[in-house]
């Protein structure tokens, strides 16, 4: 896969380009590795904004950290939008976790000891010991992984340039195995003794790396085993088996927080982020075995309506909310396909059991104002979109695009070129955010939205002049996604 490739290049690169040869780096200095890390993921636009998936991911992070010391970092949670089945912590405690990962787990525990592990990678400081390690590494090695990265971001040969990468790295980064190695000994021992405190059952870990194991990296087979995130799985597997043998859980062993409903963010995951060409039959499969199954049916129904299958997923989506027709999650479905439909007021309707929601009540909110656009109702749909767009939450980008579309309406060309600018700054399209944002700067009369334009113009050139000097440039290229 090319995309996983890059993106181990890059990471190998944040690694060395930043490293020092004299000692481990320092807590402020991982910080600031760590705050450049999450900004070239943010630039590339990976990180999936999902309300449902974040609440787990934080549920579960919150509880296991909750039995650790205090901690020099701010734990974040990040999902990313590819297939693989992975995960991996980043410097400064930033924890990323891949759809394709979730989509393949079938329990809670499963999930938590994925989450235990990358938490105790982070707060054994292990990425700091990589760097340290770095100074092993040859000039040679260094020159060749950056001419690779080069040729990649030139657009010329790009397989060859990938090649060359990770050969030039290889042969350094063989120096640093027995530590890896060792480095993920201690987080998976780490890792029994969280899920031990904190109520999860640490099976759930060897049976995450076990189907890892068995889906062989979904094509990660060609890339030696220490260029994967986590080497040695096969080993890990044997020693942590004989761990859990003689494991005996402690007596004040923590409860496991709420219930979180595992197979509905599974196939959530599947249903909004997936090819569904691939998951579509594989649903359908499941679903004859099952037909009552909520969340089989609520993630058939999502691939559905995103291929335009729309009576189909009316059915799937019916089905799963018989099962519970409180279901936040699945009332939200069901006024998408009202909205895809053109049924704008049953949709207004079915949002009234979302909005309260604690997780989903802001995308509630925003599809009301989608909605309430087509019914001509513009002074709710401003209304709303205002609340959104106050919060600054990532994943609403789009907001500022309806609201654009409210001034334009109104005839207010200041306010309709400050959105239209605003939502393309925040989207990554660089030429049309100047463009709007410099018609709005000459126009504005509100001086609070004329000093946001400027600063948003500003950071534009800032950015695009580092781009210019920046010695490599991550390809991640994928549209924001926010469900």
């Amino acid at each position: 896969m090319k995309r996983l490739k890059k993106a181990l290049i890059i990471h190998l690169c944040l690694i060395f380009v930043f490293s020092t040869n004299a000692v481990a780096i320092s807590i402020p200095d991982e910080q600031k590795l760590g705050d450049k890390y999450m900004q070239h993921i943010k630039d590339q636009r990976r990180i999936i904004h999902d309300p449902v998936v974040h609440r787990m991911m934080n549920i579960v992070g919150m509880h296991i950290i909750s039995v650790l010391p205090p901690q020099p970092f701010e734990f974040t949670y990040n999902l990313i939008n590819d297939d693989s089945f992975n995960a991996f912590a980043s410097p400064a405690a930033n924890i990323f976790i891949h759809w394709g990962l979730i989509a393949a787990l079938d329990t809670m525990d499963e999930f938590a000891g994925i989450m235990a592990h990358e938490i105790a990678h982070s707060a054994s400081r292990h990425v700091s010991e990589s760097i340290d390690r770095s100074k092993l590494i040859s000039l040679g090695s260094m020159a060749g992984m950056l001419a690779g990265v080069l040729i990649g971001a030139a657009g010329e040969n790009g397989d060859a340039a990938q090649a060359l990468t990770l050969g030039s790295v290889a042969a350094g980064q063989s120096a640093m195995l027995s530590f890896t190695r060792e480095n993920e000994t201690e987080a998976d021992q780490k890792a029994v003794l969280f899920m031990n405190q904190t109520g999860y059952r640490p099976e759930g870990l060897l049976s995450a790396l076990n189907k890892i194991r068995e889906a062989d990296y979904q094509g990660m087979e060609n890339i030696p085993d220490y260029f994967k995130t986590h080497p040695g799985t096969g080993e890990r597997i044997a020693h942590l088996a004989g761990i859990l043998g003689d494991d005996t859980p402690p007596a004040n062993k923590l409860p496991a927080p709420e219930n979180y409903a595992f197979q509905m963010v599974k196939y959530r995951v599947i249903g909004l982020y997936s090819d569904p060409g691939i998951y579509i039959d594989k649903l359908e499969v499941l679903v004859e075995k099952d037909p009552k199954n909520k969340a089989l049916n609520y993630g058939l129904g999502l691939l559905y309506m995103r291929t335009s299958r729309l009576d189909e997923a009316r059915t799937r989506i019916n089905t799963a909310l018989a099962q519970d027709p409180f279901d936040p999650m699945v009332l939200m479905a069901l006024a998408r396909l009202n909205i895809r439909s053109g049924n704008f007021n049953a949709a207004i309707s079915v949002l009234k059991g979302v909005i309260p929601d604690e997780v989903l009540g802001d995308t509630g909110l925003y599809y009301r104002s989608v909605a309430q656009i087509e019914t001509g109702d513009i002074d709710a749909s401003e209304s709303g979109l205002y609340r959104i767009i106050a919060k600054n939450l990532p994943g609403f980008e789009k907001a500022n695009y309806h609201m654009a579309n409210i001034m334009t309406r109104r005839g207010n060309t200041p306010l309709a070129s400050y959105y239209l600018g605003v939502y393309y700054a925040d989207t990554g399209n660089v030429n049309n955010a100047t463009h709007h944002l410099k018609k709005a700067i000459k126009t504005l009369k509100n001086k609070v939205l004329l000093q946001n334009a400027e600063d948003k113009l500003r950071q534009l050139r800032e950015k695009n002049s580092k781009t210019r000097r920046r010695h490599f440039i991550p390809n991640f290229s994928t549209t924001p996604l926010h469900r």
